[in-house]
């Protein structure tokens, strides 16, 4: 947001010192005094703005600026999802799949069945509602085939962990798309390069090494898997699961035509071509996927209209702190690139020489490291590193390359300041060394990995 009549006039010394010092208050706000999130970024995003030369006047502008711009796409897509994910895993959907890919790929397999479902079905699902839906099953293969629980929910809860991290509709990587501006059916095409290879090696090789290492019992914490009545087929959940993505790669294929010439602007001009590419906009392509779903597994298999209404209200709920928070964070991102602070990150980077998707990585990844919260840290990230990436005069492609970048360092050195490290030690029932052992070192492989498929991307991308 540009203030009509105003420029800053402090240095990038200043400025800097202000930027560090509002993410130190920020992190000790968070982790010292334990205030929520939400509430610690709207008041460093206002100390921010009073503490750069803001006007007066300004400074609420500003703040609402940021918030709305950032919740104008992102609520929409996170909601969307939810509420898709939602319907999915209360139909049984999610349990059908599995069984199914275990029959396909025999008992040896198991953990390769369980790990490629919950690549399927975290698509549209969150990290903790997933392994929550997943988790019972993975116990009763577990026992069925005896051996450490580790080998089969390892590769599950890492599967989660990379959609999460990787993938729209998810909040992390649509936040970092709308302050890159970079199109969402690329972030889709080049976060599925980097997080199946991450999967595979941080998730099921290491699933597997670990579970030879550590003979850790199938819990009782969630007992048995209930069976779902009248659960959909695999084929309507793949379907489901698959359609969002072929719509927005719909838009980006058309897009992309278009622009390389091989349409011309008469027929890119005309209704039905704008049609398509309407469809396959995120948001849209969403809301066709959660219709088409609402009457499939929900009309057909016979839930009332009242009880789909509740089934998405249900995942409503617990999704509007990460909306919330993600607003908030895109507010103080707004407040960063409207003082000057952005541009001056930019200004130190070039003359030091770090590339800009290195910066986002480590930035991402510090922040990460000591407040816990993987939105928090990318939402920052993105924010400082906006500037540059807006002025780098970047491809498509490149833009993608970036938000899979500072996404993959939101995630790593999970520890105990991160809910997720909790949630899943305690599903698993293990004890903090273990799972130090365990979920930190995966997330950080996960993150690792997928900044240097990211990196080799962008510079491939870069020398096209």
């Amino acid at each position: 947001m540009e203030i009509e009549g105003w420029s800053q006039t402090l240095t990038a010394g200043p400025l800097l010192l202000i930027a560090a010092a509002a993410i130190a208050v920020l992190l000790v706000l968070i982790i010292k005094l334990r205030v929520h999130a939400f509430l610690a970024l709207i008041i460093i995003s206002a100390l921010t703005a009073f503490a750069t030369g803001i006007p007066t006047g300004e400074v609420v502008p500003v703040l609402l600026y940021g918030f709305g711009n950032t919740l104008a796409s992102v609520a929409l897509l996170v909601g969307l999802g939810a509420m898709l994910g939602r319907l999915l895993e209360t139909s049984g959907g999610a349990q059908v799949l599995a069984d199914k890919l275990i029959g396909i790929f025999g008992e040896k397999r198991a953990p390769l069945a369980l790990g490629v479902a919950s690549l399927l079905f975290g698509f549209p699902i969150f990290f903790d509602a997933g392994l929550v839906v997943m988790l019972p099953v993975v116990f009763s293969v577990a026992r069925r085939l005896g051996g450490s629980v580790l080998t089969y929910a390892l590769p599950a809860v890492g599967a989660f962990s990379v959609m999460h991290v990787f993938l729209p509709p998810h909040p992390g990587p649509v936040t970092a798309a709308t302050f890159f501006e970079a199109n969402v059916g690329y972030i889709i095409l080049v976060g599925l390069v980097c997080a199946i290879p991450s999967w595979y090696l941080s998730s099921y090789l290491f699933g597997k090494v670990m579970g030879r290492k550590i003979n850790l019992p199938v819990p009782s914490i969630l007992g048995e898997a209930e069976n779902v009545k009248n659960p959909p087929s695999v084929g309507l959940v793949v379907m489901l699961l698959l359609l969002p993505m072929l719509l927005i790669f719909l838009n980006t294929g058309l897009g992309t035509l278009a622009k390389s010439g091989a349409v011309s602007e008469e027929t890119a001009g005309q209704g039905w071509y704008e049609l398509l590419r309407a469809l396959g906009e995120t948001p849209i392509a969403l809301t066709i996927t959660l219709i088409i779903a609402a009457l499939t597994i929900g009309k057909v298999r016979g839930m009332s209209g009242s009880a789909i209404e509740k089934t998405f209200e249900s995942a409503l709920g617990p999704v509007c702190s990460v909306i919330l928070i993600t607003g908030a964070g895109g507010m103080f991102g707004g407040v960063l690139r409207t003082s000057g602070i952005g541009d001056a990150l930019e200004n130190v980077l070039s003359d030091v020489g770090i590339p800009v998707i290195l910066a986002g990585f480590v930035i991402a990844a510090v922040l990460r490291v000591a407040q816990g919260s993987a939105t928090v840290a990318l939402t920052t990230a993105a924010g400082l590193v906006a500037p540059a990436v807006l002025a780098g005069d970047y491809n498509a492609l490149q833009l993608a390359a970036m938000v899979v970048a500072v996404a993959a360092g939101s995630v790593v050195l999970s520890h105990v300041n991160d809910s997720g490290f909790w949630l899943v030690g305690r599903f698993l029932e293990m004890d903090v060394k273990t799972t130090f052992k365990t979920w930190t070192v995966l997330e950080t492989i996960i993150g690792v990995v997928g900044f240097s498929i990211a990196a080799v991307i962008f510079g491939l991308a870069g020398a096209a």
